[in-house]
C-alpha cells in the first residue's frame, strides 16, 4: 500500500533553486536527506523534492492545491515570485508559476 508520495522537481542549481522555493512556501526545506537533495513536507503524507539533475532541470510540474488562491497570489507578489494573477483552467482556478529551471508549478 502506497503511504507517501512527494513530487519531484530537477534543477539545475540547487542553491538558486532553494532561494525560490523558501520564497515559494516560505519556510526553509524540511530535510536534506543526502547530498543535492532538499524536501518540503506539505502534510503528513506529501510534499515536494528538489533534485539536482541538470540534464533533466526544467521539464518537471508539479501541481499543488491552494484553498486560499487569491491570497496566495498576493503573497507570491510580496516575495517576488512573477504570475499572471489566478486564471480559469480546467474547471477551476489556477495560479501558474515558473521556477528558475522553467519547471511548472500550478
Amino acid at each position: 500500500m502506497i503511504t507517501q508520495l512527494l513530487a519531484n522537481c530537477a534543477v539545475s542549481d540547487l542553491e538558486r533553486a532553494e532561494q525560490w522555493y523558501v520564497r515559494l512556501f516560505g519556510r526553509a526545506p524540511d530535510a536534506r536527506p543526502m547530498p543535492g537533495l532538499l524536501e518540503w513536507h506539505l502534510a503528513q503524507t506529501f510534499g515536494i523534492q528538489l533534485w539536482t539533475d541538470p540534464d533533466r532541470a526544467g521539464k518537471s510540474t508539479v501541481v499543488l492545491g491552494e484553498s486560499e488562491l487569491d491570497a496566495a497570489a498576493d503573497r507570491l507578489t510580496r516575495v517576488g515570485i512573477d504570475h499572471d494573477g489566478p486564471q480559469p483552467g480546467g474547471g477551476a482556478r489556477i495560479l501558474q508559476i515558473v521556477d528558475p529551471d522553467g519547471n511548472r508549478v500550478c
